[in-house]
């Protein structure tokens, strides 16, 4: 847990200084720094439109194929 946050920290320390870099002039930066940007502001949208119409995640559902039965396939003829 302890790594999680300080790899958390520190990306957000690179990030920060990307965007100070940006702000001094490298204007070629904005573009891609705004896209995790716009990324994570969709995706809270999302979740909070979730929570607030109160719909609850589906449970993925995983279909088994279908095992092959005798005397069905070329092989039992």
């Amino acid at each position: 847990m302890i790594w999680t946050r300080a790899t958390i920290l520190v990306a957000l320390v690179l990030y920060g200084g990307l965007w100070v870099l940006a702000a001094a002039g490298a204007t070629s930066l904005v573009g891609p720094l705004l896209v995790p940007l716009v990324l994570a502001v969709l995706v809270g949208g999302g979740v909070a439109l979730n929570r607030f119409l109160g719909t609850s995640p589906r449970s993925p559902r995983f279909e088994e194929p279908r095992a092959p039965s005798d005397g069905d396939g070329p092989e039992g003829a």
